[in-house]
């Protein structure tokens, strides 16, 4: 039977995606010998037909999600646009809108019907109840096929391809800059030895905010998905530059998601807990 759909890498979110129609997938990870049997388990549990190449994956699907890391958006394109046929092509990456205008190019001239997807929220718990923002001369027949596999929270925006994305990276200076500024500024209290004083002082400025429970989820963010985000705010960067209204906060947001994400820690239970773990002490008598 041929696919309904097929996935271009897949991690998180297509695993939250998957189920319910025959589908396809590939995933880089799979062409190294280290990787490779933990992602074809992957596929295997989520009752995805794992395959070797990009084109395989997509040859006869009616739609293809792209999700891969932000750096690879773009060849992900490149690669399976000889295949496409007439298939939607779902750019779901966290990428500037240059990067998706440049994939749209790529796919439409291999045939292929291009979406830009931003999806704005965890796609956990809510799967395919994640709300999606879509754009694009075929975003509303894209939709139409999305819902049709069962996604329930999709809202198609005016204007071309790139503004959905541009609402994501905008977005994201705020949501991911505040998880880097909450790391700094929690690591530093209690390194000072002031944590108590400085979360009660952050929720009276902010009534009705958890300051320490906001903290201790984007620190957990950050462990898990720092390495992503820093490639994702990469992408938000060339985003502001294009624009011209600056980026310096960003650059800043990069290189702390990378540092935190770089580590490879598992996050532990509880904001003191993760904190103990990212300690500059604790990192310096792991070294």
């Amino acid at each position: 039977m041929d696919p309904a759909f097929a996935f271009i890498g897949f991690g998180e979110a297509g695993a939250a995606f998957a189920g319910g129609a025959p589908a396809r997938g590939y995933d880089r990870k799979t062409d190294q010998p280290t990787l490779r049997a933990a992602k074809l388990n992957d596929f295997a549990g989520a009752g995805v037909t794992a395959c070797a190449d990009a084109s395989d994956a997509v040859a006869h699907a009616r739609a293809v999600f792209s999700l891969v890391t932000a750096d690879q958006a773009l060849a992900a394109a490149r690669t399976a646009a000889p295949s496409i046929a007439g298939a939607f092509w779902f750019d779901m990456n966290s990428v500037a809108p240059d990067t998706k205008r440049d994939a749209a190019s790529v796919i439409e001239a291999g045939g292929g019907r291009y979406v830009d997807v931003a999806v704005m929220a965890p796609v956990h718990p809510a799967r395919r109840a994640v709300p999606l923002l879509l754009s694009g001369p075929h975003a509303e027949a894209g939709a139409d096929l999305l819902a049709e596999f069962g996604f329930s929270n999709i809202t198609v925006v005016d204007g071309a391809v790139g503004a959905a994305s541009s609402i994501k990276m905008i977005r994201s200076v705020l949501v991911k800059g505040l998880e880097a500024l909450t790391a700094e500024c929690f690591l530093a209290a209690e390194k000072a030895g002031v944590s108590a004083e400085v979360t009660a002082s952050l929720n009276a400025s902010w009534p009705g905010t958890d300051w320490a429970g906001k903290a201790d989820y984007n620190l957990d963010r950050m462990m898990i998905h720092g390495l992503r985000r820093a490639a994702e705010m990469e992408e938000v960067v060339k985003t502001l530059d294009a624009l011209g209204t600056g980026s310096a906060m960003t650059r800043g947001t990069v290189e702390r998601q990378r540092q935190i994400g770089a580590l490879g820690l598992t996050p532990q239970e509880g904001l003191a807990a993760k904190i103990a773990t990212l300690s500059p002490d604790r990192q310096a008598d792991a070294a």
